[in-house]
């Protein structure tokens, strides 16, 4: 079976096994680009929410690089998501591990196999299912960077979608790559009849002959062939609400690049952006990693961690939200 297809039956017979209900609510933290951030966002993040007495697990997904443990100052563990990955460990539960701080569990990512990057389709299915059935109020996933299916997935299957993105042209231009791929991802989930399908994986060609650049052309040809069909991809678009964070702020201008990015997104994607916030750039981050010190408990009133407060609480508001207008996300 092809990574990026999967038959309903299988889809169906992965969902339905296993008893354990889900509660916890899925946070995805991606953004198409590496070192922007991503994984001290969330480590710190996990401790919010922590703190505010919910139980967390943090899951390093970045499955070619995991590095979540380093932020956490804490050694790798002996066990990672590859051993549940490889049938090593059969339950997922097994593999978390305790961060040292109350409530904040971690699951280390993969990190001793080759091809951990592009773990099979059913490995993923599986994988996702147990993730969704751990023991917690929240699960924050990191995510490694790029556009591979596996990332796309993970941030689709998750109840928030985070990107994260910095005042650089090239973490801008991956951010609007990642998000335009995010949404092809979305429509080849959920489009069953192959003329349909054709025309979505023509898209994610970055070179395609159908001179398909946006979700508005893609929705423009559907709804020339189908009209229904392209009202109903209309839809989509317009529920594809993933949030935002501007990370490594140094300026005045660059804290006006949230504002300017959502509308970028709403004039050229038609996607529909929710700005959480921008965290400053700080001395302290660095000095964290570099003593394997976690930001948030060392250093609570410098504007970075009061920054990173305020976007927790922001996420927060969003996860009442959920519970209010019932939890919709993608079900591979």
């Amino acid at each position: 079976m092809n990574e990026g297809e999967g038959s309903s039956a299988e889809r169906r017979r992965q969902r339905g096994s296993g008893q354990r209900s889900e509660r916890a609510t899925m946070i995805a933290v991606g953004g198409g680009k590496g070192g922007i951030g991503k994984s001290l966002l969330t480590a710190n993040l996990g401790v919010c929410f922590a703190r505010s007495g919910k139980r967390v697990v943090l899951v390093d997904a970045d499955l070619g690089g995991a590095n979540l443990h380093t932020c956490l100052g804490i050694d790798l563990p002996a066990a990672s998501l590859s051993d549940f990955v490889q049938r090593r460990v059969a339950n997922l539960e097994d593999v978390v591990v305790d961060s040292g701080i109350d409530g904040l569990g971690l699951i280390s990512g993969a990190q001793d196999f080759l091809g951990s990057a592009n773990i099979k389709y059913t490995q993923k299915l599986r994988t996702l299912r147990q993730i969704r059935r751990l023991q917690a109020d929240v699960i924050l996933l990191d995510l490694g960077s790029g556009t591979s299916f596996n990332v796309l997935d993970f941030f689709l299957s998750s109840h928030l979608g985070i990107v994260i993105i910095v005042p650089e042209p090239t973490s801008l231009e991956n951010s609007y790559r990642f998000l335009r791929s995010a949404f092809y991802r979305l429509l080849h989930h959920r489009e069953s009849a192959r003329p349909f399908l054709e025309i979505i994986e023509q898209a994610m060609l970055p070179n395609n002959d159908k001179a398909i650049r946006t979700p508005h052309d893609i929705i423009r040809l559907v709804g020339r062939m189908d009209p229904e069909r392209g009202d109903r991809y209309r839809a989509w678009l317009s529920s594809f609400r993933p949030l935002l964070v501007v990370n490594q702020v140094r300026s005045p201008e660059d804290a006006e690049l949230g504002p300017a990015v959502l509308l970028a997104c709403r004039k050229y994607l038609g996607i529909e952006l929710d700005l959480l916030g921008h965290i400053d750039y700080g001395d302290n981050v660095w000095q964290a990693v570099r003593t394997r010190t976690v930001l948030m408990m060392q250093d609570v009133e410098s504007p970075v961690t009061q920054r990173i407060w305020h976007v927790a609480r922001q996420i927060e508001k969003r996860m009442e939200s959920l519970e209010v207008a019932g939890r919709e996300r993608l079900k591979l």
